[in-house]
């Protein structure tokens, strides 16, 4: 069985997802981030970025057990694990590993940003949320071009690139994002979140997470904390 410690967001949801398609037995270790559970020796020998999610795998493929952390690593491991989601064939494969990597450069890095300056950030400073605001609006767009001829993200079949994607796009009103104005990605969106593994995969530690930070995670995720050594 493959444990996954992580903790209900975007990229904790990546993994969830994925582990529910495969149809892998798994077990989902909380790490609570606005506690500080990441900085924990034990996570930390296996996460050594302190960030979520990770994963140890018993039967890993030299037969051996293996850890696993950065979401979009562990995505393209349990694909070949399991031969699902990611594509044989070469072209095919690399569409996919190029629309991962676009999610894991500016997909991640700056919807997070935007969601830091609309909704976190204890001082609202008009410029950070404009710029990151019109950054998102940008990525909705590039992903609405391409969905516009293509039923899926990466190739012509669901995969790890959809799989790694939806779960930033789910918070796109806190994002300042009108979805109506992207029709190819909400027929996309929507017809992700119909399928039932990603149903029960968005549930998974949800109701552990708190719906609002207060000051003492607020400061372990953006203070002095996250800069200590550990």
């Amino acid at each position: 069985m493959i444990d996954v410690f992580s903790w209900a967001t975007p990229n904790g949801h990546k993994i969830h997802i994925m582990l529910e398609e495969c149809g892998l037995p798994y077990r989902a270790i909380p790490v609570n981030i606005g506690a500080g559970d990441q900085f924990a020796p034990d996570f930390l020998a296996i996460s050594p970025n302190n960030k979520i999610p990770a994963i140890t795998d018993p039967e890993g493929p030299d037969g051996k057990p293996i850890s696993l952390f950065e979401s979009g690593a562990i995505l393209v491991y349990l694909a070949g694990k399991t031969g699902k989601f990611l594509p044989a064939r070469d072209r095919a494969r690399y569409e996919v590993l190029q629309w991962l990597m676009f999610q894991m450069g500016t997909v991640g890095p700056m919807l997070g940003q935007t969601n830091h300056f609309r909704q976190y950030a204890k001082e609202k400073i008009p410029y950070a949320i404009e710029r990151y605001s019109n950054e998102a609006r940008r990525i909705y767009g590039v992903i609405d071009k391409r969905l516009s001829h293509s039923e899926w993200l990466g190739c012509s079949e669901y995969s790890i690139a959809d799989i790694a994607t939806f779960p930033w796009l789910r918070s796109w009103q806190n994002q300042g994002i009108v979805l109506d104005e992207h029709p190819h990605l909400k027929a996309w969106f929507e017809k992700i979140a119909a399928r039932p593994a990603v149903q029960r995969a968005v549930t998974v530690l949800a109701g552990l997470r708190k719906p609002l930070m207060d000051d003492k995670a607020r400061e372990v995720l953006f203070g002095k904390t996250q800069y200590e050594k550990h």
